[in-house]
């Protein structure tokens, strides 16, 4: 007996996004080694070496049994994980509006799959109800830039923030 597909479970050519599990930390970990230096304090590990592995762990375990809108993992079909994209709430936008995230890891940067996981997340977004989604994207981060146009994304002009760490656009899509 074949078992039912899980409905927080998407689906591309190459790719499968599913709820985190306690096994993704080691790349998720990972994905906090590899950030760019130019990223505020708080997306990097900090002096004390966390968050740690099993920090991570901590989390993704408090956010089991969220709905298919949260962060997913993002695996190739068939092989490993390679990073998460998916929908948060954190009111850059309009209020109740959800913002498009997504992080890979650096070895599989350039291949598409950003652009192919996040359509996989606006379309399951639509389906949910939500015709406009958010971004946020440091101005210097230019790959991300590039695909969040690619998904129609356009700048609202507003900076969310301007740091040293660079200015934080914020740019959004209507479908």
């Amino acid at each position: 007996m074949s078992q039912a597909p899980d409905p927080n479970t998407l689906e591309t050519d190459r790719l499968i996004l599913r709820p985190q599990r306690v096994g993704d930390a080691a790349v998720f970990h990972q994905l906090w080694t590899e950030r760019d230096a130019r990223v505020p304090v708080h997306r990097q590990i900090g002096p004390d070496g966390r968050p740690t592995e099993a920090d991570i762990v901590s989390h993704i375990r408090a956010q089991q049994g969220d709905s298919g809108l949260g962060l997913l993992t993002v695996e190739r079909m068939g092989a490993a994980v390679i990073g998460y994209c998916g929908l948060v709430f954190n009111g850059n936008g309009e209020a109740d509006e959800p913002e498009l995230a997504f992080e890979l890891l650096r070895s599989f940067h350039n291949h598409g799959y950003a652009t192919e996981a996040a359509w996989a997340v606006i379309s399951r977004a639509a389906d949910f109800g939500y015709p406009r989604l958010w971004a946020t994207v440091w101005d210097w981060n230019v790959s991300s830039r590039r695909v969040l146009e690619k998904l129609g994304f356009r700048d609202t002009g507003r900076v969310n923030a301007d740091s040293r760490h660079g200015r934080s656009l914020l740019t959004v899509r209507d479908s």
